[in-house]
């Protein structure tokens, strides 16, 4: 279970799978016999009919895909844009350091899927998603054949429909607008690109 304060919310279904693309290197996590597994990879949130579809691939050699029997439950944590808030930054006092953030945590049960044409689709779907209009872009059909069908060997897709999405956007909406402003004006004088990140984000989602 997630803990989400009313004031952090996010329950409209395509502010969500907006953030979920946008944010799309997620942390797939499961249960095993030993304990929690986690992987780190880039996915595909797809629309399928009602509901909505994670795609992805790991490594042949990660054993998290033999936990993607269909039956065991998973999460995939989409993060966005996040950073230290300090209390100087405020109108209002006394007040106390925080992280502003936005997080979607999707659950649902995950399936392996060896099939090498689904396995070459997503692989090639997402090559298109991050090569897209790159001058001289890489296409998996540059390389020799055998070598890529053995590079396909090496890895498992899997796919998850989604059975609940649990959104925070924690963006200082328990605070004055002021407050908010102050926090903004603050992230974006610290110049870092994380920084910026997030006063971008909280302009955009947290009604300033």
């Amino acid at each position: 279970m997630t803990y989400i304060p009313q004031h952090f919310r996010v329950s409209d279904e395509q502010t969500l799978q907006e953030f979920m693309r946008a944010y799309d290197f997620a942390t797939v996590v499961s249960v095993s016999p030993d304990g929690l597994v986690a992987s780190h990879v880039p996915v595909l949130v797809r629309p399928s009919g009602a509901s909505l579809v994670i795609v992805g691939h790991m490594a042949r050699a990660n054993h998290h895909w033999r936990l993607m029997d269909g039956a065991t439950p998973a999460l995939v944590v989409f993060h966005g844009p996040h950073g230290y808030v300090s209390p100087t930054w405020y109108e209002t006092a006394p007040a106390v350091p925080t992280w502003n953030y936005g997080v979607v945590h999707a659950h649902g049960l995950p399936r392996a899927n060896e099939d090498d044409a689904f396995v070459r689709g997503v692989l090639e779907e997402l090559v298109q998603r991050y090569e897209g209009d790159r001058p001289n872009r890489w296409r998996p059909e540059s390389l020799p054949a055998d070598f890529y069908d053995r590079m396909l060997r090496r890895i498992v897709a899997f796919e998850m429909s989604t059975t609940r999405l649990d959104g925070k956007f924690k963006l200082g909406q328990n605070r004055s607008l002021e407050d908010r402003r102050c926090t903004i004006a603050a992230l974006e004088n610290e110049g870092s690109r994380e920084a910026t990140w997030l006063a971008e984000f909280m302009r955009r989602r947290a009604g300033v």
